[in-house]
């Protein structure tokens, strides 16, 4: 998109994104998102994402996200350990290695800005 839009975050569509298994450590979580504002050069995403209830790894990108339904604690190896629900926001760091411990269906707004 290239003008200003506004998106009805809590019943936006969204399309599915499946787990390398590899991420998954417990339950059978799954992931469904949508990318709704991508810059020119691709380096700065926004978006939705979505997770059920699960385990799960991930390797981080520079990121701001704020959570809109649902709950997860997200544990940065070697940092905080991050309890966020409605209304939170998080930043997370290009390179921060976590687990997600999904409690409820979360889902979030984010940026994320590519190195």
């Amino acid at each position: 998109m290239s003008h200003s839009f506004a998106v009805h975050v809590p019943d936006a569509e969204l399309a599915p994104e499946p787990l390398d298994p590899e991420q998954i450590v417990s339950g059978s979580p799954e992931v469904t998102g949508k990318v709704v504002w991508e810059s020119p050069d691709g380096r700065r995403l926004r978006g939705i994402w979505q997770i059920t209830p699960g385990v799960v790894t991930d390797t981080e990108a520079d990121e701001l996200f704020v959570v809109v339904s649902g709950s997860a604690t997200v544990e940065v190896e070697g940092g905080p350990t991050l309890e966020v629900g409605p209304g939170d926001m998080a930043v997370l760091r290009e390179g921060d290695r976590t687990t997600w411990t999904v409690h409820e269906t979360l889902r979030k707004v984010y940026s994320i800005n590519l190195g």
